[in-house]
């Protein structure tokens, strides 16, 4: 609901703010004192667009402040300034947003109903949401069952057409992947082979420094003339004769004991090293050939040698489906024929569901539309089949209307007078206002074209719809404006250089008054004064 709003600089109003309550609230006043000016305010504020004549003459910039909350009632402080130089500045509590983004929300707090842009009932998009919501215990079961299927043949379908193009793009390329995969298969290629290669390689090429560096190593522990393997093991044995006269003594004859036998242990390692060094021309030529295949292929791909093998796997399962697209494309085929079966079932069950719900929701809108001084009205809701499927079944759904006897049914975006209109929406509202989540409904010339019991009824419905939703009404007739809960009087003055408007909230007695005048103009009697308390008590009789 709407709780506040201030106005400033915007048109004929220089400064007002006003509070607005749960319920019906009525807004009267004189011809031209700016009743509308007031509609048009808070449609800018909900995201309309702006134009520089709104700026108040003199003033550089208009500025509209709303307090306002959704259906779950969180509340929202949405601003917007238009400068006199063109530009228009849009706040969500205190942050800036797009017009987009603006509009976006207010369509979740207001429905503005006469000749402005927040009709959401004229959008035919909507109408099917509605016709949803009328009947939603019958309906949301096969509308989930239609979603959850149409998910599942969107999906095949993704999975056919991904299938297709990988295809066409497979096949194009069939004979390059051809000669990779059997350039990698040839390669033969082994995790940890490249940095084997290369340790390999290493010893090759010094293998001759190696085998020299070994020789001399073993001739110096064990075929040199002064070789150290003898001599330790006769420094061993004279130690070892004395190790019986003291402790000390023994431990050095065993640790000379353990180091001969450790030499001797490297002495036999070293001739089993050195023996074994061959250096082959042709061996190290080989490893140098394929260390040199390997990086030409890490090269090329750009990948290591794990990543190599792992590509040639994927080169091969490719190829694989390239050669199985036909079978693997049958099988999604039938896949799709049988869910697009199961989904135009359930499409239908929801059309059948939707159908009844708008053979009701028809009676029920054409019974109001009677009581609001359309007795010669027609309203249909029409069906059409879309081409293809969608997530909300393959229903088109749009309200059609005729307003006067013999015109044909026309779409209700065509309906052109605004009293009209809001009164058209005051019926809609009556019947499915409670299903659209929209809290607060403003209705400007609702009463052009009637008068009488006519006005009556107008008020009564805005009454008893009042009950679950805020209404904000401009009214000229006492009959409508008598069933407010809350009345107030836009007023307009001027002094020498100036026109002011500004806005009042009346009490009982001002109420009194402002319906007298609307009685009978500025002569106000106490014919009219009792006239007014008649009609007020008489409309709160019946709420």
């Amino acid at each position: 609901m709407i709780k506040y709003i201030s106005i400033r600089n915007f048109a004929i109003i220089e400064h007002t703010e006003i509070e607005f309550h749960d319920g019906l609230n009525i807004i009267t006043g004189e011809t031209g004192a700016g009743k509308s000016i007031v509609i048009e305010a808070v449609s800018l504020a909900l995201g309309s667009r702006a134009d520089t004549a709104f700026v108040r003459s003199g003033a550089s910039k208009a500025v509209i402040q709303m307090v306002a909350e959704d259906s779950s009632g969180r509340e929202y402080i949405l601003s917007r300034e238009i400068s006199a130089a063109g530009r228009s500045i849009c706040r969500i509590d205190g942050e800036i947003v797009t017009l987009a983004q603006l509009s976006a929300l207010s369509r979740q707090l207001a429905d503005i109903h006469g000749q402005y842009d927040h009709q959401s009932l004229l959008d035919p998009a909507g109408h099917i949401h509605l016709l949803d919501s009328y009947e939603s215990d019958a309906i949301s079961p096969a509308k989930e069952s239609v979603s959850l299927l149409y998910h599942q043949y969107t999906d095949l379908r993704s999975q056919l057409k991904q299938l297709l193009r990988s295809a066409a793009d497979d096949s194009r390329q069939r004979d390059f992947m051809a000669f990779e995969l059997q350039e990698l298969e040839e390669a033969d290629l082994q995790i940890g082979e490249a940095e084997q290669l290369e340790q390999e390689i290493h010893l090759l090429q010094n293998s001759e420094s190696i085998f020299e560096s070994l020789s001399g190593a073993y001739q110096v522990i064990s075929e040199s003339e002064y070789s150290a393997l003898p001599a330790l093991k006769l420094a061993s044995d004279q130690v070892s004769s004395t190790e019986e006269f003291s402790p000390e003594l023994q431990e050095l004859a065993q640790r000379l004991s353990s180091l001969y036998y450790e030499l001797e242990d490297i002495s036999s390692d070293l001739r089993r090293q050195r023996d074994g060094i061959t250096f082959s021309p042709e061996e190290l030529d080989q490893k140098l050939a394929r260390l040199d295949l390997l990086s030409r292929l890490m090269n090329k791909h750009g990948r290591d040698v794990e990543g190599l093998i792992e590509y040639r796997e994927e080169l091969a399962q490719r190829l694989e489906n390239i050669n199985d697209i036909s079978g693997r494309q049958q099988a999604l085929e039938k896949e799709i024929h049988k869910a697009g079966i199961a989904l135009r079932g359930a499409c239908n069950r929801l059309s059948d569901a939707r159908r009844a719900a708008a053979s009701s929701l028809q009676e029920k809108i054409s019974l109001e539309l009677s009581q609001l001084n359309f007795s010669d009205s027609r309203f249909s809701i029409e069906f059409r089949e879309s081409d293809e499927f969608t997530e909300e079944g393959t229903d088109i759904v749009e309200f059609m209307i005729s307003t006067n006897r013999g015109e044909p049914l026309k779409p209700l975006s065509k309906i052109a007078s605004g009293g009209e209109m809001s009164r058209i929406m005051l019926a809609f509202k009556k019947i499915i206002g409670d299903y659209d989540g929209i809290p607060t409904m403003i209705f400007d010339e609702i009463d052009a074209g009637i008068s009488g019991i006519a006005a009556t009824v107008v008020g009564r419905k805005m009454r008893e719809i009042s009950r679950n939703h805020q209404i904000i009404c401009i009214t000229h007739l006492p009959q409508i404006a008598a069933f407010g809960d809350h009345h107030y009087r836009i007023q307009k003055t001027s002094d020498e250089t100036a026109t002011y408007t500004s806005v009042v909230l009346l009490d009982e007695e001002e109420t009194v008054v402002e319906i007298a005048r609307l009685l009978g103009g500025e002569t106000i009697t106490e014919t009219t004064l009792a006239s007014a308390r008649e009609l007020l008590d008489a409309s709160r009789q019946e709420g």
